[in-house]
């Protein structure tokens, strides 16, 4: 990622909901060294930060609605949630949750783009978001996985201004030009019953550790460890609840 603190349009915040926060927070911690804090007050229902030293780098939670699967969610940086909700809906996509007011830190909404896939809309208060990428155990690239890459390519620079530099086989996403993500488009080797969604990678030291870590604890490797040509080192990774996340060897880019 080009981008070294939240930016308007870029990712700002990574937030896992899961069936099992105690043991969420056990993995993660072991994993990314993480230090994790719950919120006490009841009206933040188990919201909890994780931290590398003071920084905040990322959230757990529980499963708010029936219907709501476990998986990390991304963040994106607004100045105005509502006004960045009516693009969303202009767009083509769709909201489903909010603008909602969070307490002092922020306002949010949950929305959805043309292809299905999910993500936030974050328009910082009091929180701006996480206070450090690309180093181990941060965030440091999101992915869009989609089926319909053409639409995505239309909507998302429509709603967040963003550019888009493509290549043969992957497109990536940057704000002003300093990319932070990319996208894959779904093929064949996805089955059918796996959601567009975008995906979150973390900084690691050493992404066979990683890998290794992950399956010991009860997770699994879906995409085993491999050297991008030109690219870094990366692996794709399910926790122990079923959350998927990617990892890459920090200090290299994509």
């Amino acid at each position: 990622m080009e981008l070294d603190r939240p930016v308007t349009g870029g990712p700002c915040w990574a937030e896992l909901g899961t069936s099992d926060v105690a043991g969420a927070r056990r993995f993660y911690e072991a994993l990314f060294g993480w230090r994790t804090e719950t919120d006490p007050r009841p009206e933040a229902g188990g919201y909890t930060t994780a931290r590398l030293g003071d920084a905040a780098v990322a959230a757990l939670t529980p499963l708010y609605q029936e219907t709501q699967p476990v998986a990390w969610n991304v963040s994106f940086a607004v100045p105005d949630a509502d006004a960045a909700a009516r693009r969303v809906t202009r767009a083509g996509g769709a909201v489903l949750l909010g603008p909602l007011d969070v307490l002092d830190a922020g306002r949010f909404a949950v929305v959805v783009d043309p292809g299905g896939a999910v993500f936030q809309l974050w328009q910082a208060r009091a929180f701006p978001g996480a206070g450090v990428f690309n180093t181990p155990g941060s965030l440091g690239w999101v992915e869009l996985l989609t089926r319909e890459p053409a639409r995505a390519t239309d909507f998302y620079p429509a709603v967040f201004g963003w550019t888009v530099r493509a290549s043969r086989n992957y497109r990536q996403w940057g704000v002003d030009g300093r990319d932070f993500g990319g996208m894959v488009a779904m093929d064949e080797k996805f089955p059918p019953e796996v959601p567009p969604h975008w995906l979150p990678y973390f900084a690691v030291a050493d992404v066979d550790a990683a890998n290794a870590a992950t399956v010991q604890a009860g997770g699994a490797a879906l995409m085993d460890p491999t050297s991008l040509p030109d690219g870094p080192r990366i692996a794709v990774l399910r926790d122990p609840q079923g959350a998927v996340f990617g990892v890459y060897r920090a200090g290299s880019g994509f």
